[in-house]
């Protein structure tokens, strides 16, 4: 089945469960070394895998690794929804 891709939306608008890819970082200096430290780099699919129960952080698998993103720094992370 093709994959479908919808308008871009922050990384922090995803849900669990779903999967979106890289567009663009807007995060600057230190936040941004770290993130691109991780993977988060334009073209990768990143998968939602859960919420704190307070909502902050959320983990996200990245790279076959799960790690753990504030709220503010997934809002500066621009992704692709993928609807498979």
């Amino acid at each position: 089945m093709a994959k479908k891709v919808q308008n871009a939306v922050p990384l922090s608008e995803l849900v669990p469960g779903s999967k979106a890819r890289v567009l663009t970082l807007s995060a600057e200096g230190m936040v941004r070394r770290r993130l691109l430290d991780l993977g988060v780099v334009p073209q990768t699919i990143i998968e939602c895998v859960r919420r704190s129960p307070i909502g902050d952080p959320t983990a996200y698998r990245i790279r076959g690794t799960t790690i753990g993103l504030r709220k503010d720094d997934a809002k500066q992370i621009m992704v692709e929804p993928i609807i498979e």
